[in-house]
């Protein structure tokens, strides 16, 4: 199997992946992808968009929202099935566990003081919570023909390989 790396991505984010490619004996190279981050040149319209964590696909469909669907529709136009892939782990194995997930940013309680006076604020009270993130990728999934799957960090490697190398998806 030969694999495109997008040229974008991060050497340092992927050391792990090709890790685990150059242990499977899996040659890849990096270059310039139209979508996405990981292709099959033996399946050029299957493709792999790699998000570290919920937290950043919640990022791409709610500030970026314009930006990410371009990209899907660029991949639409092309003929291409897009797998977005999240390293999330820690119980999100599926699209039916986002909903449950709670959004750090959300959640997470600090404290400032004012006027001499230590008070506790919430740091994005309008965060998108779980329940939300789902509904906007059930959109998505529908209506820009995008699969999600999950995956822990340590095993993205190993899970690009097994999407990629599947025949006629």
């Amino acid at each position: 199997m030969d694999i495109q790396i997008d040229s974008r991505e991060k050497a340092r984010a992927i050391r792990k992946i090709v890790k685990t490619f150059d242990e499977s004996g899996v040659k890849y190279f990096f270059s310039k992808l139209l979508v996405g981050d990981y292709m099959s040149l033996d399946n050029p319209r299957l493709i792999i968009d790699r998000k570290q964590n919920l937290q950043e696909l919640c990022g791409n469909v709610c500030q970026q929202h314009e930006r990410f669907k371009r990209e899907l529709l660029r991949a639409m136009d092309a003929g291409i099935q897009l797998i977005i892939l999240v390293e999330h782990g820690q119980g999100i194995n599926n699209i039916e566990d986002v909903y449950f997930w709670k959004n750090p940013r959300k959640h997470e309680v600090r404290f400032r003081t004012v006027n001499g006076k230590r008070e506790r604020y919430v740091v994005s009270a309008k965060a998108v919570d779980g329940d939300q993130l789902y509904k906007s990728l059930c959109t998505i999934r529908d209506r820009y023909n995008v699969r999600f799957e999950f995956c822990e960090k340590k095993d993205t490697g190993k899970k690009i390989i097994e999407l990629l190398g599947r025949k006629n998806e």
